[in-house]
């Protein structure tokens, strides 16, 4: 008598709706993101917009990652502390320390890039998610050097030099330490934030670095991927020069 070998689960209908297309998912947040927190920062409630859309990246980013159950387990443990900080700071400034909720970010954007990397690494084919994983992890990349700037600048006073269009000078914010990130990312550096002691130099050199490995890596796997999954010329031409 033949035994049938037990057939593997299929996801479940849920899963399937839940972590489905998830990098898309994920890049269409954060492009929301990049297009509504230059116009509503200065809004009266523009923190908390900001912050709601900020809770959606990364509530995104947990979807984008969270496969594979201890994925999920280790990015749920990451994101609960960084979304904590995030609405306290926004409902009661001083509540928790300074470096609570960039320090938690720091963590949690960490463990996203790098399971988005992992998953192109992974790819057996591309298509539209490696495509968006590969945008995503380029962005969230930005997002992660934030809160380090932000570090940097609580931590050492007068880390960074910021003008405004009346060459003022005033502290890094939020979104001036978005601005620099996002700038030194793409290696542009227009000079009008400046970072000016050894850490806050470091740190920018290490992102321009960063961005340029991270570059180079996924266009060397796209290419790799789609290379090796590319179909032959029909009609066995390929074998005609060995004929």
């Amino acid at each position: 008598m033949s035994h049938r070998q037990p057939s593997s689960p299929k996801p479940s209908l849920l899963y399937a709706l839940v972590f489905h297309h998830s990098p898309v998912r994920l890049l269409v947040t954060l492009v929301l993101l990049f297009m509504f927190t230059p116009f509503v920062v200065d809004l009266p409630q523009g923190g908390l917009i900001e912050a709601t859309l900020l809770t959606l990246v990364m509530v995104s980013s947990v979807l984008a990652v969270g496969g594979r159950r201890r994925s999920l387990i280790i990015a749920l443990v990451l994101v609960v502390p960084a979304l904590a900080g995030k609405w306290i700071n926004h409902l009661d400034p001083g509540l928790l320390p300074a470096y609570f909720f960039p320090a938690s970010t720091v963590l949690f954007f960490g463990f996203i890039v790098a399971q988005l990397l992992q998953f192109i690494i992974r790819a057996s084919h591309v298509d539209t998610n490696v495509l968006c994983a590969g945008v995503a992890g380029f962005l969230m990349l930005g997002l992660l050097w934030v809160p380090v700037y932000v570090l940097v600048a609580e931590t050492v006073p007068g880390s960074f030099v910021v003008s405004d269009a009346s060459d003022v000078s005033h502290t890094l914010d939020g979104f001036d330490a978005f601005y620099l990130s996002f700038v030194t990312l793409c290696t542009v550096g227009y000079g009008d934030v400046r970072p000016v002691t050894h850490i806050a130099r470091m740190v920018a050199v290490l992102e321009a670095i960063a961005g340029l490995f991270y570059m180079a890596l996924l266009i060397a796997r796209l290419v790799s991927v789609y290379s090796t999954t590319k179909p032959g010329p029909p009609g066995g031409a390929s074998d005609a020069t060995t004929s």
